[in-house]
């Protein structure tokens, strides 16, 4: 070798630079990065585990700052009753709901007889309603009968059942029903079997029923179930207030009341359907006014839908109701009447659909009692008479089941006063609370 030629080995080459290459330096900056970021995943993966463990133990996972709100809102786009049944079942029928943090999103959910018993009968009055029901209600219902507590309810309710069992507020009712059925709903029934077309059988119930309570509460017929199902402004203007009403039990108070502030969203939707109901009544009150004006005695005697009821009957001061009063009783009485009846209607016929032989055995007892009548060349419409429906227990069976089934009001809201009061939650177990919270109980299958 030629100790002259250039020697290679002292000599260091550089590979050329690369931008994946860091330096040390930059190694140990990043190095903290990459640990953070594995200890904020590992924190992720434990959170998650731990939030659905809590799944066993209160029915539902449990998530920071959110709580159970994620299930709930998964839970509103399947069949709600259905999901909030099953997480019952699991519980020993009843559960304590955690909503998000810093709102009022928590409730006890119940179902076990016990509680329902205690809170409807034994310790009635230590649960009313509550200050979170009848503000998200009083935009709608205002101090109506079913959005008051105490003394303003038990007046209420006390001049109502004094009405509902007189003879006249039955006769009118009868009649009522008589021509809403036999001159409107078998008409339009006949009409899809001849023209063998499909109908919204819960449309056409609603509907019914949306006429009959307006003649009772208001004394007008709306006429939704005229021929061609026309489109009521009120009838309409009562479903969207209605619906968006309900939104309320969802959404955290403090964000529905921004969304009034601002009138934005569902609140404005809420806001333009109120304004069409109580235009509605408002046209109401003020005609029953000047007709009432020019009515003998007899003839007020002879009314007797709620609100000439109630314009004849004066408040604690012995002044007259006003008028804003008297609607929110109307529209009260209209919201109680008009889902409940069919809803369960709809559900009824919904099962006889899928119990065929129950239905050869109504059929079967109504085509006995009227082979027993003496008068059986009656021509004209087929109409029973109140002891015939006396002896139909098997409908009345059938009724019951159907309602035991499907409830028409499935869930209800309950407070407890601020008092030591105790909720069972098992058969062991019992909850005990010094303050207000939020109960709600669920008739579950």
């Amino acid at each position: 070798m030629n100790n002259n030629h250039p020697s290679t080995l002292n000599t260091t080459i550089m590979p050329p630079s690369s931008p994946l290459s860091l330096s040390p330096p930059t190694r140990r900056f990043i190095l903290p990065d990459v640990q953070i970021i594995e200890l904020f995943v590992a924190l992720l993966v434990f959170v998650f585990i731990r939030s659905l463990s809590q799944r066993r133990r209160n029915g539902l996972p449990t998530w920071p700052f959110v709580g159970m709100l994620p299930s709930l809102v998964l839970g509103l786009r399947v069949d709600m009753y259905e999901w909030i049944s099953q997480i019952l079942c699991r519980q020993n029928g009843t559960f304590l709901f955690k909503g998000p943090w810093f709102t009022n999103l928590n409730c006890v959910v119940t179902s076990d007889p016990r509680n329902v018993e205690h809170l409807l009968k034994t310790r009635f009055q230590a649960y009313p309603k509550g200050p979170y029901f009848r503000h998200a209600l009083r935009d709608l219902l205002g101090d109506g009968i079913f959005n008051a507590d105490d003394e303003i309810w038990q007046r209420q309710r006390k001049t109502a059942s004094i009405e509902f069992h007189s003879s006249k507020f039955r006769n009118m009712t009868t009649e009522s029903l008589l021509e809403l059925v036999h001159k409107r709903l078998l008409p339009v029934l006949q009409e899809s079997v001849d023209q063998s077309t499909e109908i919204d059988l819960q449309d056409i119930l609603l509907r019914l029923t949306f006429d009959n309570v307006c003649m009772i509460a208001f004394g007008v017929d709306p006429g939704c179930l005229r021929p061609g199902l026309p489109e009521i402004p009120f009838a309409k203007a009562f479903e969207a207030a209605t619906e968006a009403t309900m939104l309320r039990f969802v959404t955290p108070t403090l964000v529905w009341k921004i969304m009034r502030h601002l009138n934005i969203g569902s609140e404005r939707k809420l806001k333009d359907s109120i304004a069409g109901v109580e235009s509605f009544a408002d046209d109401v009150i003020r005609t029953r006014k000047k007709e009432v004006c020019l009515m003998s005695d007899d003839d007020k005697k002879q009314r007797s839908d709620l609100l000439t009821t109630f314009m004849g009957l004066k408040d604690d001061k012995g002044q007259p109701f006003s008028d804003k009063f008297l609607r929110e009783i109307c529209v009260n009485f209209i919201l109680a009447g008009r889902d409940t009846s069919s809803v369960a209607l709809s559900w009824f016929f919904w099962l006889l659909d899928r119990n065929p032989t129950v239905e050869e055995k109504i059929l079967g007892e109504i085509c006995r009692i009227v082979k027993e009548r003496e008068d059986e060349g009656e021509d004209g419409n087929l109409i029973f008479r109140p002891e015939e429906v006396k002896r139909m227990d098997y409908l009345h069976a059938a009724l019951s089941e159907s309602l035991r089934l499907y409830p028409s009001v499935p869930v209800d809201h309950k407070e407890v006063i601020p008092a030591t009061i105790y909720l069972y939650f098992s058969v062991s177990t019992c909850l005990l609370t010094n303050e207000l919270i939020q109960v709600i109980f669920l008739t579950v299958r």
